[in-house]
């Protein structure tokens, strides 16, 4: 699909991967960006609509697909992380909250917004995932889990989807500078970078973009140090 004359939804839009691709969808021509927050007043992007969106409730999702009725295209972008493994003591309450959030958040805003995207002649569903979806070393085990189960989600959506002519595109990348990453010390994509990449993807009809030469390398089978 493409951008230009496109109305778009994205969430966790007030920073990092969100914010970036909020300006590159402007700057690309898309007619309307919902710019999707818990708080609209952290929307500091000129040019968007701020729109209460905590994925994590029903209602406020419920509420977005309506308003927001007119969308093409949804990114699912907010996400959360949290440092530790699965024989930490609270590791079964961090599980439960991230896949909260990275993989039912999904879910839900997905359900939601398909009758809207077909209704619109089809659009596109874009998950951002990560290199985790397929590696885990324990550092941040709940997070990795939950984007193996979120890239599976999005190829089943891929099926689903394909008979209303929805494209759907998985995002996949390693460390990108942002907050979520700000307390590690490993090489980083910028968001900027990232974004364009994805959407470049998703204007050429790709199902999957691998936005950078680690997760290039990790999804060859090659081990990376």
């Amino acid at each position: 699909m493409k951008i230009e004359n496109a109305v778009v939804l994205v969430t966790g839009a007030n920073r990092g991967i969100g914010l970036a691709f909020t300006r590159e969808l402007l700057a690309r021509g898309a007619r309307k960006v919902y710019a999707g927050a818990r708080d609209p007043a952290t929307i500091t992007q000129a040019g968007v609509e701020p729109l209460r969106l905590d994925v994590n409730k029903p209602d406020e999702v419920a509420a977005a697909a309506a308003l927001a009725s007119d969308v093409t295209l949804v990114i699912n972008n907010a996400g959360i992380a949290q440092a530790g493994g699965f024989l930490a003591p609270d590791s079964e309450e961090v599980a439960r909250r991230i896949f909260e959030t990275n993989f039912f958040a999904v879910l839900r805003m997905s359900k939601a917004f398909a009758p809207a995207l077909a209704a619109n002649g089809g659009g596109g569903l874009l998950n951002v995932l990560s290199v985790a979806s397929w590696v885990n070393g324990g550092d941040l085990a709940a997070y990795s889990a939950s984007k193996s189960a979120a890239w599976s989600l999005t190829n089943a959506l891929r099926s689903e989807l394909a008979p209303q002519k929805t494209q759907v595109l998985g995002l996949h990348m390693a460390y990108v500078d942002t907050d979520m990453t700000s307390s590690f010390d490993v090489p980083k994509t910028s968001p900027e970078d990232i974004v364009r990449r994805a959407l470049d993807g998703l204007e050429a009809g790709q199902d999957e973009v691998l936005a950078d030469e680690i997760t290039q390398q990790v999804k060859r089978g090659l081990v990376v140090s």
